[in-house]
């Protein structure tokens, strides 16, 4: 029954990230490619990957963006944290009334982060 609500959740991120222009065409780059210039271009590719794909709240998705968010300067490595802290949040509350607030909670972060990545001129990097 919660199901449908993620789908409508996950759209609500994938307008907030809208900017006006094309999505970025590549993909986000190899996980052994430890290059990420400028900082935190990997974390935002790897955002905007999972944003449009719609894979946001999918195991292992946001945990790649924090990881990918290592080596990006602060701004982006706090949204990315807020990212993870609002997805455990979402699981902890997996299967109780708590849930659609809860996952809401990550579409807002994400959005959030999406901003963020924008702001620092990472939203095209790709």
């Amino acid at each position: 029954m919660a199901r449908p609500i993620y789908g409508v959740l996950l759209g609500l991120v994938l307008v907030a990230g809208c900017s006006g222009h094309s999505p970025p065409v590549a993909s986000a780059p190899a996980a052994g490619d430890p290059t990420d210039e400028p900082p935190g271009a990997l974390a935002c590719t790897s955002l905007s990957v999972a944003v449009h794909a719609a894979t946001l709240m999918n195991p292992g998705v946001i945990d790649g963006i924090v990881r990918a968010s290592g080596t990006a300067d602060a701004p982006v490595a706090d949204a990315a944290r807020r990212l993870a802290v609002a997805y455990a949040a979402a699981v902890g509350a997996h299967g109780t009334d708590a849930e659609p607030d809860a996952v809401a909670g990550v579409s807002v972060a994400g959005a959030d982060m999406t901003k963020v990545c924008q702001e620092s001129g990472l939203d095209a990097v790709g």
